[in-house]
This record gives C-alpha cells, structure tokens and sequence, in this order.
C-alpha cells in the first residue's frame, strides 16, 4: 500500500453536526424541537461543512510533511515477495500420443493465481524413479547363497554386488527425501519414461524423437534435494556444484549405452536447489529400452544396465530410460523428488499493454499502474513522441538524470511511476499517452500452498492436462505495512543499508524479505568453525527463525533461511569482514518441579499451568526468557530463577528446590548439576549457547523421584535379487 498519512482530527461532516446540535440548548434554549429544514438547521450543515473541509486541511499537514521527508530519502515501502515452487503436467487422455507445449507464463488461476517461468513441452509419457537399492541386513542374508551361484551364471570374474530395484516418490515427494548416493549400489537415480498403453511405446518414442516434423525436442526434468537440517554451527555460504549428467538409454546392443543428453537451461545450480534442468532429447533411433524379461534376456538388469522391473505392467510401458549420473563419487546426494514434465511456476500475473495516463506537460508526473507489488525487472513503459511509441528507462531515481534522459523511476509497491522535472529528465509531453508495455505483478503470503493444492493450468481444450503439485509453493510475503515501515526507515537513516556495527547487522537480519527471523544475536569476533571468539575481523550472526507458543523443540533454522539472511547481509557488509550465518547451539537441560497447592481441586490446571512457566522461562525467543526477550546468549542456568518463574504462577503455595539436569552432546545419560560452593545449583553456558528444554517433570509435593528418561539426540557388478516376502 501506498504511504497514507493518518488522520489527526477523525470527526466526520455527521460528527460535527451532532456535536452543534448538543450545543442548542446550552446557547439558544427556546429552540426546543430543531428539525431537518429549519433555517437554523441549514446554517448548522454550513458551518460543519466548513469545519470539515478545515479539518481534512489540517489532516494532511503534519503527518503529510513528516512522510514527504521521508520519501526525499528515496526508500519506498518493501513489495510483496512472490511465492515460488514446482508442479508436473500430464496429458490425462491415455489415447493421446502427441507433446503439447504451453508457453512462458502459461495462467494458473486456482487457488491462487501462479504462471509458468518458462515454457513446458508437455510429452505424452510419466516417469516413475528408480534407485538400484543395497540390501538391508535381513535381505543380504538371504542372498548371502544366492550370489556365488549370480556370479556363475552372469560369467563374472568376483562375487557380484546384490541390489533390490526401487521405486522412488510413488506417493509424491518425501520430505526427508531420499540418499541417492548412500541408499544404492551405483550412485545413480533412474527415471523410467513410461506411455499410457503398451501399444503405444513406438508411437510415444518416435514423437520424443521429434514426430513427422523431425524436430528436436526439449524434455523439463524436476529436481528437488532436500534440505537437511543443519549443526549449529555449520558453513552456510555458495553451495558447491554437483557436476553430472543426464543420459538416455539407446537400447541397443547390450542395453548398456548410453547418450549423454545436452543441457539447455539448468534451474537446480547444479542440484543444489530445487528447479528443472532442460534436456534437448536425441532422435528416436537414439532411444530406447533393454530387453526386461528374464525369460528371454537373462542378464536383465545386470552392470550398467537400467534396473530390472519385476512387475509385467510396468515393465511393458517402458519408452525408454534416462539417469542421473554424478560425474564425480559422492558421499551423499539426498532426492526429495524427481520427474519430468515439470516446470517452475511464480505467484505473479502478467498484463499486456495498456494506457494508464498522458503527458501534462507538468515536471514530476506521477501516474498508478493498476496494480501493486509490480516486478521492477520485467516493466516496460513506452511514452509516445512524433515517431510513434517510444521506450523509456527506468532508473532507481530520476533527479540524477539528464535533461534529455528519457527515464522514469518506481514505486514497486504503490505500482506508481515518476518521471522527471524536464532540468533532471524529461516530461511526457501534454496530451501524449503513457502505456505500459509489459508488467507483472502479484505476491503475499497466501500463496505460500502445501503439496497437492494446486491441479489445473491454462493449455488448450484438447488434450485434457493434469497439474499435480509434488512440493509445497514457498517464499510469499506480504507487502510491507505502514507501522512496519515507519519503524525501519529511522534504521535505514542510521545505517544506510550499510551492516557496520553490531545493531546494524541485527536489524537487518531482521528484515531480510521473506523469512520470518524471531531473534538475531551478533557474536562479535567469533569463528564458529573453531569456536574462538578473539578473531579479528569476523562476524558471527545467530539466527532463530519466529515461532508462536512454547511448545518443544526450540525453533532452528533450515538451510534455506540461513543461506536467505547471508546473501541479504553480504551484500551489505564492508568488504574486509568475514561473515557468518550461523543456526543456534542449544544445551539439553532437564528440570525436575516440585509444588506445593493452595488448593488441590485445581490441581491439573495448576501443575499445567508451572510446566507452562517453565517452559516460557527458558525459550529463547520473546516473551520467552527471564526478561521477557528470549533467554540471555551465555547466560547460566539457575534453579533459583526457575523456582521464581514457579512461585509466580497463581494456585502455588510453595516450591520445592528444583533439580537441573545436563547432558553433553553426543551423550544419550542425563546426569544431574551439582550445588556450587555457594550451595546454589547453576548450569553454566559458553557465550554461544542456549538452554533448551528437553526433559520436564512436575508434581505435587516434592519433585518426582525418578531416574530421567534417556533419549536419543536429536566396486563389484550390480545384479537385481528379489527378497522373499511373507
């Protein structure tokens, strides 16, 4: 929204009316019944209809002064952050055999308006992933036999390497996804391409390989790694590059070649994220499958061959198959989801050209744009001169244009645009039409949408597609408002966009568009990796995503929020700082509570009501802590406090001493702290770290004598083998 100054003074023409009619009996007594029509009631609406116009004058003055400084600054209000993500289209008639493109920015209106990032061919085949999978330990017992008698049959020089073919995100995706590298036995993912009918795989592979037109054609693959939870501690900076290939099965000779396939575009950065990687196919001679059927190819599935299937359905649909293949070994490589016909979709609209004003002649025209939280990179405007329509430039501020610069600066989230004065860029001529050419617009975070929401597109009315949505829709935000902005222009004031000291890396950190930040801790001189805390030139920012309620476990950031916040403050930071982003090292801590009641008929709710204080006594976020600020970085952890934060709650007579429990990392004992010499019991944390709640008891009396609970912390030839099934 706009900048809208509020109102000082917010009676209204009625208000004002009323307010004289009360005042008649006070200054005129003997007009006793005043009714609509009366000369006195007519002079009545005059004066409160000046009133009204005084005050409107006098609403827009202060207030509207004040924001017109603060737009000289140049700082407009944040837009709204698109929401992005990917969804998988199929043709639903299984009779069609023919691709289907839809184009760039190809509509989808429900539940949320989203459009394609590029073009997506849409070929007449599914793809179902496949991983040659290790046996577990009971199945590599039952082939513990079996191999030598493999290894004999298949003609090998050593005892071969046993897999189990399996499917991968039949159900959709997974949200711990699935070690590619670790789980199989050659490193590699498979995708088999399948068609609707058996009889139709010809018809299906001679239309990926280009059709009557004999065109090449491109296939959108959709990949998405999943992102690990991270150690408190570790490097969050530019993920390093898988380097590999994708690669098609020509089905000939032995069925174990196969063509490396050209990559046009790839959106996964090396699958470091999720996106479509863009493969140019080869022509249909170039394609195809090995023979599958054990009856009549024995060594089905064996070396570099694709996995054996063992279900005949499946099986007599395979078109072809393409694999992932890492170029370099990895030690982990882990698959969230995988398809083809994918493409990546944004919550943005796009509009075509259309006239939102012409030219005054005035300097500092200003014109609306018919819609807000306008992407600045994809806007066109065009003004027209003697020649015709002509593009102008836009530019982050037109008072450092020249006299003949044909510019214009935007308000990306008011979507209005201002051009020059005619001395610091030109003026639109009078009369003369302004049109946008080209504008998309849109965000918030109602399209933030889980897996599954999203199941139709705009494409042609023949064939019928199938939109499926395998990952939740991430990264909406909502506009900024008005209180929000007025709070972080005065930072802006005093830091310039510029992280210098230490309050300025935490209020930036905590604005980063997009991410919900709760609380941000600057460690000054702090190397995480070595955990010193004397390095010059380093600076150590903690994060702590925001989180209602006090609920176990404490909030931790992902991957994606810490690299999100490092990518915002390196820009921002002076060049010759180290900077780290880095997530929160909490302690486990165990407290055991004991209460005495003032009365035992509210005994439930009382007990409920200390483990709540508890809890809200050691988060780490706000109101949490001791303060009300979260938990205090580094500071101990006393029974005492505990014991205050117990005895405010209402319906508590007296506290038992509390009992504090620790257990080191790595170590599933609890162990319980022991008194100090002052005979207090204090849990002590380094600079860094946080307690965290991860053991609570309370009853009535004193604290429950019981032992706490342990808890856990949080080269040989592939051949397919078939473990037995009850």
């Amino acid at each position: 929204m706009p900048i809208r100054p509020p109102a000082l003074d917010d009676r209204s023409f009625d208000d004002l009316v009323a307010d004289l009619v009360r005042r008649i009996p006070a200054h005129a007594p003997e007009w006793t019944n005043p009714r609509a029509g009366d000369p006195g009631m007519t002079l009545i609406d005059l004066f409160a209809w000046l009133g009204d116009t005084i005050l409107y004058r006098a609403n827009v003055l202060p207030e509207r002064q004040r924001l017109a400084f603060l737009r000289l600054l140049g700082v407009g209000m944040l837009p709204a952050q698109p929401a992005q993500g990917l969804v998988q289209v199929a043709i639903d008639d299984p009779a069609v055999v023919a691709p289907v493109t839809l184009p760039m920015h190809a509509a989808i209106d429900r539940p949320q308006h989203f459009e394609t990032l590029t073009e997506v061919t849409v070929h007449a085949v599914s793809a179902q992933a496949y991983i040659k999978r290790r046996p577990n330990a009971d199945e590599a017992a039952q082939f513990r036999d079996l191999l030598p008698d493999l290894q004999e049959l298949y003609g090998l020089t050593e005892l071969p390497q046993g897999y189990v073919t399996t499917p991968l995100f039949s159900a959709g995706a997974e949200a711990d996804g699935r070690d590619v590298a670790q789980e199989s036995v050659d490193g590699y993912l498979w995708l088999a391409l399948l068609a609707g009918q058996p009889a139709q795989i010809d018809a299906v592979r001679a239309e990926l390989g280009g059709g009557a037109e004999n065109r090449r054609l491109v296939l959108n693959v959709g990949f998405a790694p999943a992102m690990p939870m991270l150690a408190p501690f570790d490097d969050i900076g530019v993920r390093a590059r898988v380097a590999y290939v994708w690669e098609v099965n020509t089905g000939a000779g032995a069925g174990d070649a196969y063509l490396p396939l050209e990559l046009q575009q790839d959106g996964t950065a090396g699958l470091t994220r999720a996106g479509i990687a863009r493969v140019l196919l080869p022509g249909k001679d170039d394609m195809g499958a090995p023979i599958n059927d054990v009856a009549k190819e024995y060594s089905a599935g064996v070396g570099e061959k694709p996995p054996r299937i063992d279900d005949p359905a499946v099986a007599a649909r395979i078109v072809t198959w393409i694999r992932l293949r890492p170029l370099t070994p990895l030690t982990s490589l882990r698959v969230c989801w995988a398809g083809v016909n994918a493409v990546a979709i944004e919550q943005r609209r796009t509009l075509g050209r259309q006239t939102i004003g012409f030219g005054t002649g005035a300097s500092g025209l200003q014109l609306p744009l018919g819609a807000d939280s306008v992407e600045a990179a994809t806007l066109q405007i065009e003004v027209e001169e003697e020649e015709g329509l002509r593009p102008w430039r836009q530019v982050p501020d037109t008072a450092a244009a020249g006299r003949d610069d044909r510019v214009y600066s935007l308000d990306a989230e008011a979507g209005i645009v201002s051009f020059g004065d005619g001395v610091r860029g030109m003026v639109p001529t009078s009369g003369r039409a302004v049109q946008v050419a080209l504008m998309r617009a849109g965000g918030g975070a109602i399209g933030n949408l889980t897996a599954g929401s999203i199941r139709s597109i705009a494409g042609p009315a023949a064939p019928r597609l199938k939109v499926t949505q395998p990952l939740p829709t991430l990264g909406g935000a909502d506009a900024e408002d008005l209180a929000t902005a007025e709070a972080r222009i005065p930072a802006i004031l005093r830091h310039a966009n510029r992280a210098v000291t230490a309050a300025d890396y935490r209020e930036l950190a905590l604005r980063v568009p997009g991410v919900a930040v709760g609380r941000a801790e600057v460690l000054e001189r702090f190397l995480p990796a070595q955990r010193r805390s004397d390095v010059s030139g380093v600076v150590s920012v903690m994060v702590i995503p925001a989180r209602d309620g006090f609920a176990a476990p404490c909030p931790r950031p992902d991957r994606p929020t810490l690299e999100s916040v490092h990518t915002w403050l390196d820009e921002r930071r002076p060049l010759a700082t180290e900077l780290y982003v880095i997530g929160v090292d909490y302690v486990p801590v165990g407290v055991l509570a004991g209460v005495e009641l003032v009365d035992t008929s509210q005994r439930e709710a009382v007990l409920a009501a200390v483990a709540d204080a508890i809890r809200q006594h050691l988060w780490p976020l706000m109101p949490g802590g001791p303060d009300g600020n979260g938990w205090p970085l580094g500071r101990s952890v006393e029974d005492r406090m505990i014991e205050v934060a117990i005895g405010r709650v209402p319906g508590v007579r007296s506290v038992a001493p509390v009992q504090l429990y620790a257990r080191r990392a790595g170590d599933t004992t609890w162990r319980r702290v022991p008194e100090d010499a002052t005979g207090r019991v204090r849990l002590p944390l380094l600079p860094w770290q946080l307690p965290e709640l991860a053991m609570l008891a309370v009853s009535e009396g004193d604290p429950p004598n019981v032992l706490p609970p342990e808890s856990d912390a949080a080269g040989a030839v592939p051949v397919p083998v078939v473990p037995e099934v009850c």
